[in-house]
């Protein structure tokens, strides 16, 4: 009578093992949801987008006794302005919440040393439309926020 001296796996339990971790991992990619998390991370980055702008145009503000950027100033009290460098038909992007046909152009911000660059929403904002937008009160503050989070609504008003 020989033994059989060779130890190892069947194919079965090979093909059983394997079936479980598969399983694992689909459990765990399903409950992780990269799709949120993308979405988390784009709406991340609106909101330090819109602080920036908001936090720009407050400091200028303050160091130019009060004034905001002309183009700041010449916005119609009340009305959402798209950010961007586009001077006509820049209310397309953003219909939810501007209400003015051109831009407002905060380029003299990055060009005085207040804001790095303009700042673009990372699902495809462009430089003539970014696809953020700015509102002037009545009271003298500023509401900036983003066109289409992926969320609940950015905005913050300085």
């Amino acid at each position: 009578m020989q033994k059989n001296s060779k130890r190892g796996f069947t194919l079965i339990e090979l093909l059983i093992v394997i079936a479980i971790i598969a399983i694992l991992a689909g459990v765990v990619f399903v409950s992780l949801n990269p799709a949120q998390r993308f979405a988390d991370a784009r709406d991340a980055r609106r909101q330090a987008d819109v602080e920036n702008v908001a936090a720009a145009l407050k400091t200028f503000q303050v160091d130019n006794d009060g004034a905001y950027p002309a183009t700041v100033t010449a916005l119609v009290t009340g009305s959402g302005y798209t950010i961007g460098t586009n001077v006509s038909g820049c209310d397309t992007g953003c219909t939810a919440q501007t209400t003015q046909a051109a831009c407002v152009d905060l380029t003299e911000l990055v060009t005085d040393g207040y804001l790095g660059t303009v700042p673009l929403d990372p699902a495809g904002g462009l430089t003539t439309e970014t696809d953020y937008y700015m509102i002037r009160n009545s009271n003298g503050t500023v509401r900036v926020g983003a066109c289409d989070p992926d969320g609940a609504a950015i905005s913050v008003t300085r």
